[in-house]
């Protein structure tokens, strides 16, 4: 009997200077960039989430908490391969994940692919399993008026019992 569950993932971070901005693992060239304890990709945070939801092991918050200085700094895309060796542990494969980056600037078009790549290769996935789409608030709330930057994923995973 094959079992499919599904996770879903959510994250922002607040805007800050001087910061890089790291989204999907790719640093993305702009006059601003993300608050956080980590390097604060919003993206991997949202994907992490899903995949330990779909797998009941936790939240990103349990794993990585930010009051722990070995995570002060750190690479997001780290924070996606323990999630993936968790659930390769549990049983688990990933089947794909869904995702959108909701941010007012900068546009994100030209950065799709190295997003969907860097993502796909850090999760032992091919291309055609990630999804990352790109939303605007219409300048309304927080990240429309260009104070955050969120991301929501979702992730399917399945486990033959």
């Amino acid at each position: 009997m094959t079992e499919y569950r599904t996770g879903v993932g959510w994250d922002v971070h607040r805007i800050g200077r001087n910061l890089k901005l790291v989204i999907g693992g790719v640093v993305i060239p702009c006059d601003f960039g993300l608050e956080g304890h980590s390097d604060a990709d919003v993206l991997a945070h949202a994907i992490t989430d899903a995949l330990l939801g779909a797998g009941a092991l936790g939240d990103i918050g349990m794993h990585f908490p930010d009051n722990d200085p070995r995570w002060a700094g750190a690479g997001s895309l780290q924070f996606l391969s323990h999630a993936r060796d968790l659930l390769l542990e549990a049983g688990f494969q990933i089947v794909n994940i869904d995702s959108t980056v909701v941010l007012e600037r900068p546009k994100m078009k030209d950065y799709r692919n190295p997003i969907r790549e860097q993502i796909a290769a850090t999760l032992d996935l091919s291309l055609d399993q990630v999804s990352v789409k790109f939303k605007t608030w219409e300048r309304v709330g927080p990240v429309g008026e260009g104070l955050a930057v969120e991301a929501h994923a979702m992730a399917t995973v399945r486990r033959e019992r």
